[in-house]
This record gives structure tokens, C-alpha cells and sequence, in this order.
């Protein structure tokens, strides 16, 4: 399934913001976070139903993806 390119970045905003929240960072630091993450990748190509979960799933994710 595509999703709509707008909706999309509206989620991508979301999710950011979400995951500064999350791990007590700068939402520039999340972006780059985000940006850099397997779970960005995988939306953003269409490789994955990746952005019909929710944002705290995907938030949690991507921290998730920066453990050892």
C-alpha cells in the first residue's frame, strides 16, 4: 500500500517529535535519529506497511533499533 507523500511527511513530523520526547532529546537530534534509522528506510522506499502503525510504535522502534 502507498501512502500519501503529505500524509506521510505529517507522520514522519510526528514521530520525530515523539521520539524527542521519549529519549529527552532536541528535536534536531531526533530528526537526525529518525533520518538515519532502518524504520525511515523502510517507509520511505515502500519496502514496508511501515506507516500504518502507529507513531509511538514506530517512535519506540527506531529507539529501540539505537540499543546494542
Amino acid at each position: 500500500m502507498t501512502a500519501d507523500p503529505t500524509l506521510l511527511q505529517m507522520k514522519y513530523a510526528r514521530i520525530i517529535s515523539l521520539l524527542a520526547k521519549k529519549a529527552n532529546i532536541d528535536k534536531e537530534k531526533a530528526m537526525k535519529l529518525f533520518y538515519e534509522s532502518d524504520t525511515y528506510m523502510l517507509m520511505s522506499k515502500d519496502i514496508s506497511d511501515f506507516h500504518c502503525l502507529s507513531d509511538a510504535y514506530l517512535a519506540e522502534e527506531i529507539m529501540l533499533e539505537q540499543k546494542p
